[in-house]
């Protein structure tokens, strides 16, 4: 089994902090945005954001909203953008000097996302979740 995070090509215990950070960031549910299409009336999103100790402070993603969708460019290009906007708290607090994501079809039916964050330190972390779809569609493969 492939390990989910490795810094400087070494593999990293799925419980490190920074391992546990991304997790959390990219598998929570963030509260979908007015402009975001729902099904139904329930924008989800974690209860505590209703309380950040920092203004407009948010955790988790909206890669959620992807459960639905069909597997496109354009939902390539969303999940992206989903998971960059969940994880760029790592820059801006200062835990990260760069932070880049990139989604990509892998085969026919999965979303592979890979995330890599280059500690202020120096040390790179790689994070390949290669069966995201699988996840976020309970296909019960992932």
């Amino acid at each position: 089994m492939t390990p989910i995070a490795t810094r400087n090509r070494e593999p990293v215990p799925a419980d490190s902090s920074l391992a546990r950070a991304v997790v959390i960031s990219l598998f929570t549910w963030r509260r979908a945005g007015e402009s975001d299409v729902v099904d139904g009336l329930e924008r989800m999103g974690w209860w505590g954001d209703a309380f950040p100790s920092v203004p407009n402070d948010k955790i988790g993603s909206r890669l959620w909203l992807l459960q639905r969708e069909k597997l496109t460019s354009q939902t390539l290009l969303r999940a992206e953008s989903y998971a960059a906007e969940a994880l760029e708290w790592l820059r801006e607090d200062g835990h990260a000097s760069a932070v880049t994501v990139k989604a990509q079809r892998v085969g026919l039916d999965c979303l592979g996302l890979f995330v890599s964050v280059t500690e202020d330190g120096g040390a790179d972390w790689t994070f390949d979740f290669e069966n995201l779809w699988g996840v976020s569609h309970a296909n019960g493969r992932a």
